[in-house]
């Protein structure tokens, strides 16, 4: 009986170290996962005005959410850990399981999000840069355009005739321009009333190409950051079962 609880003790220790190991790892996992996630929000969400669904907020709130839910979790997995607290390890689990919901949703998001985007971007990218382009309220819109067409050199969402339909162009609002000045190649004031290839940006696919490009990119960063770290949490949960059920052992 001896034997068995000294093999059990030194099995509990051993489980102790790796799941204290595995925390610390899980930390700057969560740090990791927030940041992705407060990028995405914070600089690259110049664009989510021109997209008309939510999916690719709701991504960037999601490992906001969970990198934070992360990182305080590490904490509490130590504590569980070293007092060997059964009832927090418990707790610790069933956060780890939360928190591994929460980052696969989020890679499952970016995925179908991914598929869909190119059909989204077709079907409402046109209608937004023309009807919300310099009108009231929708100065986020105005902004977005213009920092997409300097960005990324293109000039209207298929190509610069698409200027021809805005209500900013035809309002006579524009000034003489038949273009905004943001699709020159040399941003000065009034420089979209000519919109010869010289003046300004044409390129093939036109701002719906380089837009979804980068989204694209972007979605795939934050489906392999989800998914990813969401698979390394499942060996947190095995480490964690299997330190419960050493620590039940010692009590009999």
């Amino acid at each position: 009986m001896g034997e068995f609880n000294e093999k059990a003790t030194c099995g509990t220790v051993c489980l102790k170290y790796l799941l204290f190991t595995f925390n610390c790892c899980f930390w700057l996992a969560g740090l990791a996962v927030m940041a992705v996630g407060i990028w995405t929000l914070a600089l690259k969400s110049d664009y989510i005005s021109l997209l008309a669904s939510g999916t690719y907020l709701a991504t960037a709130y999601i490992l906001v959410v969970a990198g934070v839910v992360v990182m305080v979790t590490g904490v509490l997995g130590c504590c569980a850990t070293f007092k060997e607290r059964r009832n927090l390890l418990r707790l610790y689990f069933i956060l780890l399981l939360i928190i591994f919901l929460l980052e696969i949703i989020a890679g499952i998001l970016a995925y179908i999000y991914y598929q869909q985007l190119n059909t989204e971007l077709k079907e409402n990218l046109k209608d937004t840069m023309s009807k919300r382009y310099h009108q009231p309220g929708h100065e986020g819109v105005t902004s977005a355009v213009d920092k997409l067409q300097q960005e990324f050199h293109c000039c209207g969402s298929n190509n610069s005739q698409d200027w021809r339909d805005s209500e900013w162009i035809r309002s006579g609002q524009a000034g003489g321009r038949v273009v905004p000045d943001s699709c020159c190649k040399t941003l000065v004031p009034g420089c979209g009333q000519r919109d010869h290839a010289s003046n300004i940006y044409k390129v093939e696919g036109g701002c719906i190409t380089k837009l979804e490009t980068f989204i694209q990119e972007h979605l795939r960063v934050i489906g392999a950051v989800g998914v990813g770290i969401g698979c390394v949490q499942v060996f947190g949960m095995i480490f964690t079962c299997c330190l419960y059920r050493s620590l039940k052992l010692e009590h009999y």
